[in-house]
């Protein structure tokens, strides 16, 4: 099985580790990884921003760059999503649209494609720490994608999960929503991490790098000791902790 990482733009520069941690993964379940040199970002900020036809350069440009591949497996639910959004934007202009609904359908987020496409639910990971578990807006709610990042948690050897109070309030982040109104957004990252302290947890994992960005850098401003982690490397953890 031939896999193209989308790494998204967080991932290649602040979450190296969890691009490493996804390659491993893949590769360890029999899947043939390449990285598509081309690629960019998906165009996500400027299309939330609503600016929808600058946004179409770069959507031409991944689905140029992906357009061969068997599938496409990203660390980024909320990335991923994106390529969902890329039938809809080029709904004027019938020949994309077609190459943007063939991207669609072989695109996933990692812990979606390990349990729908590879059937996994145990990736043989150990990790000993307590932990809480933060679900992103966009990977939830619209690429809909619930249970798979839960279900594999449930099999890593030693972690003991601890459930996040209002776990489905957003972080604050939203993309530009965290730039253009940064005072909502600080309060809603706070609200965030009491519900994490709650927890008493020693780790608090998610699956998309705009949120650990955001709740970590909040984490980080409070000196709480709390360690933010990507979900790839705690299922490719081997007992670290």
């Amino acid at each position: 099985m031939k896999v193209s990482l989308f790494i998204t733009c967080l991932g290649d520069v602040f979450y190296v580790n969890a691009g490493k941690a996804t390659v491993e993964l893949l590769e360890r379940f029999g899947c043939e990884v390449d990285f598509p040199e081309t690629q960019t970002c998906c165009g996500q900020p400027t299309y939330n921003s609503g600016y929808h036809k600058n946004t179409k350069a770069a959507a031409r440009n991944m689905i140029q760059t992906f357009e061969h591949s068997e599938y496409v497996v990203s660390p980024s639910g909320s990335c991923a999503y994106m390529f969902h959004e890329y039938e809809a934007l080029f709904g004027d202009e019938p020949e994309w649209q077609v190459k943007a609904k063939a991207l669609k359908e072989k695109t996933y987020e990692l812990t979606q494609f390990l349990t729908e496409v590879l059937n996994i639910e145990d990736t043989g990971a150990e990790f000993h720490a307590k932990a809480t578990y933060h679900t992103s807006c966009h990977m939830t709610r619209l690429l809909g994608v619930k249970e798979a990042p839960l279900k594999l948690l449930s099999h890593v050897k030693g972690l003991e999960m601890v459930e996040l109070p209002n776990r489905h309030d957003c972080c604050g982040f939203g993309g530009t929503f965290s730039i253009k109104m940064p005072k909502i957004s600080e309060q809603m990252v706070d609200e965030k991490v009491e519900h994490i302290e709650e927890t008493e947890a020693d780790i608090l994992i998610g699956a998309d790098g705009g949120c650990l960005m955001n709740i970590g850098g909040r984490i980080s401003r409070k000196n709480k000791p709390v360690k933010v982690m990507h979900i790839a490397e705690i299922l490719n953890s081997r007992g670290e902790a």
